[in-house]
């Protein structure tokens, strides 16, 4: 009886500690690497007037962003499995204090694929939008549209509808800057574009990040003027 009442009692701890664990803020996964960017700030002070980019994996993955846009002093400052909000729950570490010129922002994908509905999406967008405003007005904001990985078509819809109500609030807006690098990743008859994937067919190879830069690129030139 004893042994069935202590097996009993580890269940429901168990289960307790599982409902803690989900409930805890999504964000707190993610110290130990602002903790690292945070500790490389204080011996390798980033560059003054800079273009960050912040977000999820696939602002980690894009390595070579630096050589892609030689004529911009670049910040990278992504955390791979982040949720928008995230974003928006470090921005007082790792975006506010480097008072970049410009902030590109690419996360929303990871957020739908883990059940997080557009609208939510939305408002945090718009959240970070709201947070980094007020201490930096002079900064330009460009966010990157969420892409169609191959490996999450089961969200098409979702994807269609955040980059929807998102493109729609900066056309509003007007001093924010939408990269559509959603459609041009698609074929002519309309299907997602393998060849600019890695084997995952959810995080993207050389070509992948080729086609971003060139998007990407025009848009840096027009809000971050290199010097002549």
């Amino acid at each position: 009886m004893r042994i069935f009442a202590g097996t009993i009692i580890s269940l429901i701890l168990a289960f307790t500690t599982r409902g803690q664990e989900t409930n805890r803020p999504h964000h707190l996964q993610f110290e130990s690497a602002i903790r690292t960017y945070e500790a490389r700030d204080k011996t390798n002070p980033p560059p003054k007037d800079a273009v960050l980019l912040v977000g999820s994996s696939s602002i980690v993955k894009w390595t070579n962003a630096a050589a892609q846009f030689p004529k911009h002093k670049i910040i990278n400052r992504g955390f791979g499995g982040s949720y928008l909000g995230d974003s928006v729950a470090f921005a007082d570490r790792i975006v506010i204090p480097y008072r970049p010129k410009v902030i590109v922002l690419y996360a929303g994908d990871n957020d739908l694929a883990g059940g997080v509905k557009p609208e939510k999406v939305f408002d945090d967008f718009k959240a970070f939008v709201n947070k980094v405003r007020t201490p930096l007005p002079l900064t330009q904001i460009a966010y990157i549209s969420i892409k169609p990985s191959p490996s999450r078509v089961k969200f098409s819809e979702q994807i269609k509808t955040a980059n929807r109500l998102i493109q729609e609030f900066i056309a509003r807006d007007g001093k924010i800057t939408y990269v559509d690098v959603y459609s041009p990743m698609f074929t002519s008859d309309g299907k997602t574009r393998p060849e600019l994937f890695v084997k995952d067919m959810l995080h993207m190879n050389e070509e992948g990040y080729k086609l971003w830069a060139g998007i990407v690129g025009p848009i840096l030139d027009k809000l971050d003027p290199p010097a002549k």
